[in-house]
């Protein structure tokens, strides 16, 4: 998908600063595209919206969530498929965006970000007027 004003912003897993150890997951996201706004759909299951930040500086658009440990001290692992760990992806927002318009809801395990297009990217009607 060519969105123009958005593109995706890989961060080498060496610059990733994290608050305390363990696993961070890059999510699965989807973005599309729905009238006058971009909304970008990130599966990061565990994390509730206590434990989620979105950043937006400089272009930048971060997404980190913390998901809390499954184990404590009194837990012994007998087998494990699925690794538990946070999440972080970065974007690199273009200028077609309303910045102070972005808003967010998580529900089941899934992100939604909501991105309005500035208001000179929007589409609008032309009069037409007759002779």
């Amino acid at each position: 998908m060519n969105c123009g004003t958005m593109t995706k912003c890989e961060t080498p897993a060496s610059t990733v600063e994290q608050a305390r150890a363990g696993q961070t997951y890059v999510p699965r996201v989807d973005i599309v595209e729905q009238g006058d706004e971009m909304l970008i759909f990130a599966d990061i299951p565990g994390v509730t919206a206590q434990n989620v930040d979105i950043d937006f500086d400089k272009g930048a658009l971060t997404i980190t969530g913390r998901v809390p440990q499954r184990r404590n001290g009194h837990t012994r692992e007998v087998f494990s498929e699925y690794g538990v760990g946070d999440f972080r992806r970065t974007f690199q927002v273009g200028d077609g965006f309303d910045a102070s318009q972005f808003h967010a809801e998580i529900s089941h395990g899934v992100l939604t970000l909501h991105l309005p297009k500035a208001q000179s990217l929007r589409a609008r009607k032309i009069a037409v007027k007759g002779a």
